[in-house]
């Protein structure tokens, strides 16, 4: 997809059709589009078999399953296994919002190699329907945002690979352990809206950032979030936790956000995945849609 040089992060956003990444969209009905849940493969405990989807099929609410690139014997770099993957969504009914776990072992996002595995990562993700791919980097891994010298060669780095990105119609949806203030500054020296931040609020307060978690989702604003992991540790999200999740949620609502949410809860089994997932659901859709 050819796009203008000095096409906006609000416009590239749009003319892709990215709704995670912040896009108002509607039905032809002109209905709001249904709240968009997923949840990750490894949260199910069932990374790395394309099983996933059958037993996601069955949890009223979840529209798609993030999956893990590297995860699997072969893994998704294997042509045959994406399309397996890909049959196996489409045959169930679900999507493929966001791609994860890109790197090999050994390899970050200050390798030489890094760019050749966000490309690789690409194609993958556009075989499979995904519209992120999830670059993770944190403690050692994330950039002093202080000292050029040590987030230049980040920011290098993702502006190499950001248009390669648009053209493929995917977002590079950084998630790490910087705080909001630091993401933000990254993404807007990359410069790109194919570069934005994958929001976890819970891991704000795990990196030191808890009191910034909330308010950050404003400071951000919905062109530089693509995507929202939601986590409570093993609890539900309802349950008393670090993060205040009906606050987050006013504040993605307020932002205009209407992307995809995308559970990586911690669970003992497949079984109480299912039962807390559906909890979960019922929780996340009253706090979204009151």
């Amino acid at each position: 997809m050819e796009m203008p040089s000095k096409l906006t992060r609000r416009c590239f956003l749009q003319a892709t059709g990215l709704a995670m990444a912040g896009a108002s969209l509607t039905a032809a009905a002109g209905t709001p589009e249904p709240l968009k849940i997923a949840i990750r493969a490894a949260s199910m405990k069932m990374a790395g078999t394309p099983d996933v989807f059958k037993v996601a099929a069955t949890i009223p609410g979840i529209h798609g399953v993030e999956l893990q690139m590297m995860v699997g014997k072969p893994s998704l770099r294997d042509e045959d296994t994406l399309r397996r993957y890909r049959k196996e969504a489409d045959r169930w009914g679900l999507k493929i919002p966001a791609l994860a776990g890109i790197w090999d072992a050994g390899v970050t996002i200050r390798s030489p190699k890094a760019v050749a595995r966000v490309i690789a990562s690409m194609r993958a993700a556009e075989t499979l329907g995904a519209r992120v791919i999830l670059a993770a980097f944190f403690r050692q891994e994330a950039p002093d945002m202080n000292d050029a010298s040590s987030y230049g060669p980040i920011v290098s780095m993702l502006q190499k690979v950001a248009q390669p990105a648009a053209d493929a119609g995917v977002v590079i949806g950084l998630e790490n352990s910087l705080s909001p203030a630091d993401n933000k500054k990254l993404v807007d020296l990359v410069g790109h809206p194919a570069v934005a931040v994958y929001y976890d609020p819970h891991n704000m307060d795990v990196y030191g950032h808890g009191k910034e978690a909330i308010s950050g989702i404003k400071l951000l604003g919905k062109d530089r979030i693509c995507m929202v992991h939601v986590k409570n540790g093993k609890m539900r999200i309802e349950e008393p936790g670090p993060v205040d999740w009906p606050a987050a949620f006013r504040s993605f609502r307020e932002i205009g956000y209407a992307g995809w949410y995308v559970y990586e809860t911690a669970h003992n089994s497949t079984q109480d995945c299912i039962q807390d997932t559906k909890k979960n659901n019922d929780f996340l859709r009253r706090q979204i849609q009151s």
